[in-house]
């Protein structure tokens, strides 16, 4: 077993390591949806129109984007440009394209607003942009719903109203499962944030879990003690790894699923006519009606040794044009602000949920509240929610009591705090 474990990490190390010759660009991504097989399809044309430029496209799965490529970013190795979404966390290790793409102010005037979000406190620089903006929120299985005959939650529910709601679809219809939540920091911050929790403190460090943190996380765990929250998909792993709960959704062992718009294509792909679904937006806490944004973002590596042809691939990509193409047929909300004003998207999608799931991101968006709006320019953001993810984890697997878990994430965050010399 060591000696696949070495051949196993030798093979990831040539993978993701700097392309070694002149006109090699190599672009590591992974994919929720159909995106994947755009990018190949967008990668082809690139290199028929720039055929001294050879890129190399690895897909893989998001675990090797979350786990793996930070081990190689902090060896100085890794790929010429990647697809990521820890891009605060990981912004030391992004080449600035400012000196090398053919329009800063294109740059600036298209990415400006979440620029922030991928570059070192304080810096100018251009390290890439969004392939897509991301919201949380959640789904609901119509079809199920129906047969219940019990109604689904309005526009303002609450987070127990939906509980309620889906306990009881789930033990007329005998599914497994009511509802379930990714096992993601990012994904449980928007119910936290909605019951009014705040994770930045004084000078910009993480504070200590508050009362809003705590009374959801709280609920949370007693919803997965009781049989309405599926504990399966956040047992099922350890650490901060994440988990989906798309597929229990897509099988329709699932009433209530709480994930994002990311999803949309993956659910419309999938599910096809097997049932109706529908997005919900998120329910609602004390304090607020709120998704998290995000999303991921193409960014280019310092470490390439071929940062002229990375300026190149970048370029060609933020074109608005081809921005405009990947969103419509990826069913992504862009993250470049011309394509966004001058509307008129055209989803290359035939099922009408999709595009009407689409349409309930985007109006969910107007009620972001302006903690999470704060969240993915925040430094200390993937500490926390790596943090919250193992300790909540743990807690569901019987291993810590509750309050313990309070104890154990705020010292893991502080600890975090501590190393980066803080």
């Amino acid at each position: 077993m060591k000696t696949r474990s070495l051949v196993a990490g030798l093979a990831l190390a040539l993978l993701t390591s700097t392309a070694a010759h002149a006109g090699d660009v190599r672009i590591m991504w992974y994919s929720d949806g159909v995106e994947g097989e755009v990018m190949k399809d967008l990668v082809g044309r690139f290199m028929k129109e720039n055929p001294g430029i050879n890129v190399i496209l690895d897909n893989v799965a998001y675990s090797v984007i979350k786990e793996q490529l930070p081990v190689q970013l902090e060896a100085g190795n890794g790929p010429d440009i990647a697809r990521v979404t820890a891009i605060k966390d990981l912004s030391k290790h992004w080449l600035d394209l400012r000196p090398l793409v053919k329009d800063a102010k294109y740059w600036d005037d298209n990415f400006g607003l979440q620029a922030d979000w991928m570059r070192p406190d304080g810096s100018k620089q251009i390290s890439g942009f969004m392939t897509q903006i991301t919201l949380t929120g959640g789904y609901a299985n119509k079809t199920l719903f129906d047969q219940a005959g019990v109604s689904i939650p309005g526009p303002k529910a609450t987070w127990e109203d939906w509980a309620a709601a889906s306990k009881k679809v789930q033990e007329s219809q005998q599914v497994p499962f009511a509802m379930a939540i990714d096992r993601s920091g990012h994904r449980i911050t928007a119910p936290l944030l909605s019951y009014g929790a705040n994770y930045i403190g004084e000078g910009g460090k993480p504070a200590p879990l508050d009362k809003g943190a705590k009374d959801y996380l709280t609920k949370f765990v007693g919803w997965a003690g009781d049989g309405t929250v599926s504990k399966d998909v956040w047992v099922s792993a350890a650490g901060s790894t994440y988990r989906a709960a798309a597929d229990d959704f897509i099988n329709g062992q699932l009433v209530f699923y709480y994930s994002g718009s990311w999803q949309v294509a993956n659910l419309a792909t999938k599910i096809g006519n097997n049932f109706d679904w529908v997005a919900v937006g998120s329910p609602c806490g004390p304090a607020a009606c709120t998704g998290m944004p995000g999303g991921a973002a193409l960014v280019a590596v310092k470490y390439t040794k071929n940062p002229k042809d990375v300026g190149v691939v970048m370029d060609w990509f933020a074109q608005e044009k081809i921005v405009k193409e990947f969103s419509e047929r990826t069913l992504f909300l862009p993250g470049h602000k011309g394509v966004v004003d001058k509307g008129g998207l055209d989803f290359k999608s035939d099922n009408a949920q999709a595009k009407t799931a689409l349409n309930v991101f985007v109006e969910s968006t107007k009620t972001t509240s302006e903690a999470a709006l704060k969240l993915p320019g925040w430094r200390w953001s993937d500490t926390v929610y790596a943090a919250i993810v193992t300790r909540i984890g743990q807690t569901l697997a019987g291993e810590l009591k509750i309050d313990d878990a309070f104890v154990r994430i705020d010292a893991d965050i502080a600890q975090k705090v501590k190393d980066a010399g803080q």
